[in-house]
């Protein structure tokens, strides 16, 4: 796989993942409070290459992620979903864990935050769709993520993401007859 961005990740762990699977070059925020030397490092990459931000699917992630992004504007983001982040042996959760197939699949499906949305997502049609505000929510939630490659996210902020992501209604509507269709075959 060849990948021109550099992909950052949080630590010389989830390098040799990335490396493994890819050959990418990285670089480390070595944990969530990423510095303004790291900061710099990623900005030049921007100008150059372009980066892909690849944390961690837990909140220390999701802060580096956040920060990046302020910092960086015009990064690509790609998400492993937690169950692709999970060790071996059950203690642990993060990109070092995951296979190499889930690492490509991931970097392969990256998504560029946009300040233009292409159109909005109805919070009635979330609702409708049991996305948020009953008692599925979350489990409906976390498969559309996974099958969006969007990244974990909450009732509050499923709205901005698909929107942030330029998921558009008709591909929101895709997932959610598939999150139908699977719920009626487990109901059978």
């Amino acid at each position: 796989m060849n990948i021109e961005e550099v992909v950052v990740v949080e630590g010389k762990s989830d390098t040799i993942a990335v490396k493994r699977a890819t050959g990418a070059d990285t670089i480390e925020t070595n944990g969530s409070a990423v510095n303004e030397q790291t900061i710099e490092r990623i900005r030049h990459a921007q100008k150059t290459r372009g980066v892909i931000v690849f944390t961690d699917p837990d909140f220390p992630g999701r802060r580096i992620r956040a920060i990046v992004e302020e910092q960086v504007p015009g990064v690509k983001h790609a998400f492993l979903s937690k169950k692709d982040t999970i060790a071996k042996n059950g203690r642990g959760l993060g990109i070092e864990h995951a296979s190499d197939e889930s690492i490509r699949h991931a970097l392969a499906s990256v998504y560029t935050v946009s300040v233009h949305t292409i159109e909005e997502i109805p919070m009635a049609r979330l609702l409708d769709a049991k996305l948020i505000g009953h008692d599925e929510s979350r489990k409906r939630r976390d498969r559309l993520s996974e099958l969006l490659q969007i990244g974990q996210v909450n009732g509050k902020g499923l709205k901005k993401r698909l929107e942030m992501f330029r998921i558009s209604q008709d591909q929101l509507e895709e997932v959610i007859k598939v999150l139908d269709e699977e719920e009626m075959n487990t109901d059978v």
